[in-house]
């Protein structure tokens, strides 16, 4: 890969700014030390988990069991910004592989925020419209309460023990 040179003090006035530069002192006017940028990029290919789906830091996601078309999914981690829409994508995966209903087992999950709800509703939503129908368990009482707060309690159906769910 060639190696860039610029000068910070030109770089705004060659784009046709107006713009005074502060050099490492932060001292008006004068220019700025000269960025340098070498090295080589090199592309890894995301890790994949157990079932071939892209794995993400932090949280975890597997089949536990299944039964007839209900298939048990415990999760464990954090589910938040940078992992909700991964457990989205497998929830809405594992419904178009077959499985109606999905049990959700959240006795791993530590954290759940409000990004994490959403993307709960945005695959109940996915997999409601085929018909299918997901389901929580072991959900910690911080989280239950704030399914409650949310109203969310009445769009998934709780249970203490995944379990009571083959019931």
């Amino acid at each position: 890969m060639p190696t860039v040179l610029t000068r910070a003090a030109t770089m705004p006035r060659e784009l046709g700014a107006n713009v005074m530069t502060k050099n490492a002192a932060g001292r008006a006017g004068r220019p700025g030390p000269e960025i340098r940028c070498t090295g080589t990029a090199v592309l890894v290919p995301p890790p994949r988990d157990a079932d071939g789906a892209p794995a993400v830091p932090g949280l975890e996601i597997d089949v536990a069991r299944s039964h007839g078309d209900t298939a048990v999914v415990a999760v464990a981690g954090e589910i938040d910004l940078h992992t909700a829409d991964t457990l989205r994508a497998r929830l809405v995966a594992l419904h178009a592989a077959g499985s109606r209903r999905l049990v959700v087992d959240f006795a791993g999950v530590a954290f759940c925020d409000a990004t994490g709800l959403g993307a709960l509703v945005a695959a109940h939503n996915e997999i409601s419209a085929d018909g299918g129908r997901i389901a929580l368990a072991r959900v910690r009482p911080a989280q239950r309460r704030l399914l409650r707060i949310t109203g969310l309690h009445r769009l998934f159906t709780l249970h203490n023990d995944p379990d009571e769910a083959f019931v």
